[in-house]
């Protein structure tokens, strides 16, 4: 079956029907490289091609409906769109709300500063008395307030420009994904360095709304991942992206 992939406005993502409906609307942010950027007018990544693949097995058209980051939860809340595909971390707090697939990324929080000082940020322990930022709208402000050292930390969440802020000294470091990290790094000219080792295990997956249409939904495209994974597509798609397989397990 040929797709129509389509990229919307969340105005237009709103006239289609929800869970069951023939197209799947996917929300992500087409802000975050590698697994969802635009290029040259063209939305790309590891999720959209996961997606993609994701269809072809079901059978589906895709919309895919871009907006800010903190914006996905509410549309996904609302039945705007159907899931997120933007590196979502299954947390106890978002498990309470959503129904999830299967993992399908496995990561860790990275630190990441300006290029020079890793000897000055090379723990968590490290960051007590530091600016760092995160992502508005992510996991790992959550996984920041959790550490023991939460209230020595001076947390910034950003909408854009994280990473410049840090290349240029406004904030001490930022803390994204792993993988995301080491490619942000290798593909800027920003001068940013690795700092220390992930310090949480992060499982990444597709979020449904928790109801009966929700959970079937998350049933169908579970079992197409599942096949995904099995056949390789899932870990040739990594492959590509990544140059590596972080779609298992360790």
């Amino acid at each position: 079956m040929k797709k129509t992939i389509a990229i919307t406005s969340l105005v237009l993502a709103s006239t289609f029907g929800t869970a069951q409906a023939e197209t799947l609307n996917v929300g992500m942010s087409g802000g975050y490289f590698p697994f969802t950027f635009v290029k040259l007018d063209e939305l790309q990544g590891f999720e959209v091609d996961f997606i993609n693949a994701i269809a072809a097995e079901t059978g589906d058209e895709v919309n895919f409906v871009t907006m800010s980051f903190s914006g996905l939860v509410g549309a996904l809340e609302s039945g705007r769109i159907d899931t997120i595909a933007n590196q979502i971390t299954i947390t106890a707090e978002r498990e309470a709300k959503f129904a999830f697939s299967q993992p399908y990324v496995f990561d860790g929080a990275q630190m990441v500063v300006k290029a020079g000082n890793e000897s000055t940020i090379t723990s968590v322990e490290d960051l007590s008395g530091k600016t760092v930022a995160v992502n508005l709208g992510s996991n790992f402000e959550q996984l920041l307030n959790e550490l023991p050292n939460a209230d020595d930390i001076d947390i910034r969440t950003y909408e854009s420009n994280i990473a410049q802020d840090t290349a240029l000294g406004r904030v001490d470091a930022f803390v994204m994904d792993r993988v995301s990290s080491a490619q942000l790094i290798a593909e800027s000219p920003l001068p940013l360095a690795l700092a220390g080792k992930p310090f949480s295990g992060i499982r990444n997956a597709l979020p449904f709304q928790d109801n009966a249409e929700g959970n079937a939904l998350r049933d169908r495209l579970d079992t197409a991942i599942t096949t995904l994974k099995e056949n390789g597509t899932l870990a040739e798609i990594s492959e590509k992206w990544f140059g590596t397989d972080i779609t298992a397990a360790e």
